[in-house]
């Protein structure tokens, strides 16, 4: 990859740019076919093309989720060396995903409770049939469920907790092996190499496939939607941003001392991917990518805080889930009390752990929540519409967190590449990557 950072300047515009002025266009284009409404249109270029192109790239990034987490964590894994250290360095990261994810909670449920969104609130023709919840598991059973009864399953169906369990056994396995698994250690490496030239492939087609994202969802949801719930949306954007631009950088600043402002900068392409894609996990491989070559974390660390986080951490959805809960306590006129906010705080926490970080998961951890603290679970049904958007917003703030908790464990265990961090063109993704050499004649 390093002749990456060498060539970038040979092209007029990088690929991130090129990303977020697709994402322009897709809302654009989206809103003008909200608007018109053709049937024609609807059905065969929003529903039909758009959703193809978006479905096939959505596809393509969670295609490479799993081989990626599993070459990248066992080769940071064995990299790291030490047992101890890989103890360390895991510690430190579940702490700082839980803490990060309960202050993001508590911020939305203080700035909603505030606000106030959902008082006065008319659920004239607001259809609350057809929302079913969800049980909440207890915190017993959700640590027995990181242990896999079978690792071919586990992968197969993408269960990322009992992967990266199986994974660092199997690496821990292998430092214990010493010098015998030199020739797997370098299988290893090939993969992990090998992967990442698969991500270059599929992050060229990008800005084709977040356009098409963009404006199905802009076409189909339109701008409508928000007036009902104007006041929830306008609240849990600002909890976002709250947390986006003041929380998350304020602790890189305090506990890593790295400066923020050139750390947001650096992390532009995965947030517009994730924002695009609304699905952490298949932002994997772009901040796994960013966090190593535009940030400069050793790949030691990133390979094993870059999945764990994606998977446990989710500060954006947690706000979510508390802008949702006092919102929906304002609509139906119950008083929750210190000890209800207190159980959504726990619960949210506890769902982000034994949750994907899949589109649309979010109103299925806010149905536990719901259940927990005794409103009525139908009410989901009033943010329904707009959900999609932010779930696409919350993405972006859970795979900051990623990077951000990511970044403090590297700069506390030394491994951090400073020069790379504080090279503005570092890493900077473009076309020359995918390149295929011809054939030597």
């Amino acid at each position: 990859m390093a002749d990456t950072t060498a060539r970038h300047g040979d092209t007029g515009m990088s690929l991130t740019m090129k990303i977020m002025i697709a994402m322009g266009a897709g809302v654009v284009l989206g809103v003008i076919l909200n608007q018109i409404n053709i049937e024609f249109l609807n059905q065969h270029l929003v529903a039909g093309f758009f959703g193809m192109v978006g479905t096939m790239f959505v596809n393509a990034l969670k295609m490479l989720v799993v081989p990626l987490v599993f070459f990248s964590l066992l080769g940071g894994v064995t990299g790291i060396g030490d047992i101890r250290v890989l103890g360390r360095v895991g510690t430190k990261s579940f702490a700082l995903y839980l803490t990060t994810t309960a202050i993001a909670i508590a911020v939305a449920i203080t700035l909603a409770t505030l606000v106030g969104p959902g008082k006065g609130f008319d659920m004239t023709g607001i259809d609350t049939s057809g929302v079913t919840g969800r049980e909440a598991p207890t915190v017993w059973q959700v640590f027995a469920a990181i242990v896999p009864t079978n690792p071919i399953a586990a992968f197969a169906n993408g269960e990322m907790l009992q992967v990266i369990f199986y994974t660092v056994i199997l690496g821990i396995a292998v430092l214990m092996m010493g010098d015998e698994a030199k020739p797997f250690n370098a299988a290893v490496s090939f993969m992990n190499d090998l992967m990442m030239k698969v991500v270059s492939i599929v992050m060229a087609f990008a800005p084709y496939g977040v356009f098409c994202l963009i404006a199905k969802t802009f076409a189909e949801q339109g701008i409508g939607l928000f007036i009902p719930v104007l006041a929830y949306v306008i609240t849990l954007v600002a909890a976002l941003g709250i947390h986006l631009f003041i929380t998350l950088p304020g602790m890189l600043k305090l506990l890593s001392g790295l400066n923020p402002l050139t750390f947001m900068r650096k992390m532009r392409s995965a947030q517009v991917f994730a924002f695009s894609t609304a699905s952490s996990n298949a932002t994997i491989p772009v901040t796994y990518r960013c966090v190593t070559e535009r940030v400069g974390v050793k790949k030691s660390v990133a390979s094993f805080c870059v999945p764990f986080g994606a998977t446990i951490n989710m500060d954006g959805t947690a706000i979510m889930q508390g802008v949702a809960t006092v919102f929906l306590a304002n609509v139906y006129g119950i008083d929750l009390g210190l000890m209800g906010y207190l159980t959504v705080i726990g619960m949210a926490v506890l769902a982000s752990i034994g949750t994907a970080g899949v589109p649309g998961v979010g109103l299925v951890m806010l149905t536990m929540v719901l259940s927990q603290v005794g409103l009525p679970i139908e009410g989901i049904a009033i943010i329904l519409g707009v959900d999609r958007l932010m779930d696409m917003i919350r993405t972006a703030v859970n795979i900051t967190g990623d990077a951000v908790v990511t970044s403090i464990v590297a700069k506390g265990e030394g491994q951090i590449d400073m020069t790379t961090f504080e090279d503005p063109d570092a890493g900077i993704i473009d076309d020359h990557e995918v390149e295929i050499p011809h054939a030597a004649t």
